[in-house]
């Protein structure tokens, strides 16, 4: 399947494409640093968000301790500056299995979409290390960007509604990511752009399975509250925007 086949269902799905005063900025040699450094930590970030849904909703504690100690190498590399990350392959899995809450009717397939996933993004957030070594980019903190704190602001506050509503963000959050890659690839060199390529074949899928998921916890209708992030969503893409990062508005002043 072409790069262009797997795009057309996410671009029917986003409300808006990036505009391209974004991807121009993103294209600029120097704001490489940026952009693969918000890349890393939207990997991160994509695979905590995952598990968090699995801690909270799926499994008991004893699951939930095993999640996290998968994860940890990872965190403790970006938030303490420990740890060699040549090493993170070896330790992207899970030692335990993680058994469903008895009391969890979609808890199985939460695990199994949730686990793919973050094993997937995990193993990203490595190749984004490589291509940072590869360019000579060092890791440094960096601010996160309004994006996701703009979708989670309208969650609801009540179960399950709540919950469906993180598992259509996650959803957003994923189809923006790989129409990103796609828009991005032609406009960088050979080795980022097939990079982005692969990220988009991967991942293409991720948002579809946050869907399905939302679907079977609402166990009802949910376009009404699909349409209403697709339009927030799209509002946070187009709008100016004063911090560049990878899922920031329009640059402000272009």
């Amino acid at each position: 399947m072409s790069h262009q086949q797997l795009l057309a269902p996410i671009l029917d799905f986003l409300a808006c494409e990036t505009p391209k005063a974004w991807i121009d900025e993103a294209a600029k040699k120097e704001n490489l640093p940026v952009v693969l450094i918000d890349h890393l930590i939207c990997e991160l970030k994509a695979a905590q968000s995952a598990m968090f849904l699995i801690r909270k909703y799926a499994v008991d504690k004893a699951s939930g301790d095993a999640l996290l100690a998968w994860l940890k190498p990872f965190e403790t590399l970006v938030y303490k500056r420990e740890g060699d990350w040549r090493s993170l392959p070896g330790k992207n899995n899970l030692t335990k299995a993680v058994i469903p809450k008895s009391d969890s009717p979609y808890g199985q397939d939460l695990i199994n979409k949730m686990v793919l996933l973050i094993k997937e993004e995990l193993h990203h957030f490595y190749q984004v290390l490589e291509i940072m070594d590869e360019y000579g980019i060092e890791y440094q903190s960096i601010t996160p960007c309004r994006y996701a704190k703009g979708l989670l602001r309208h969650v609801k506050t009540y179960e399950p509604d709540a919950m469906v509503d993180k598992l259509i963000i996650g959803a957003y959050i994923e189809a923006r990511s790989c129409e990103r890659f796609a828009g991005l690839a032609p406009h960088v060199d050979k080795r980022l752009g097939d990079f982005y390529v692969s990220l988009l074949r991967s991942e293409a899928r991720h948002y579809q399975d946050y869907l399905t998921l939302a679907e079977q916890v609402a166990g009802k209708d949910i376009s009404e509250r699909v349409k209403f992030f697709a339009e927030v969503e799209a509002e946070l893409i187009t709008t100016a925007d004063e911090d560049f990062k990878f899922h920031s508005g329009v640059p402000s002043g272009r």
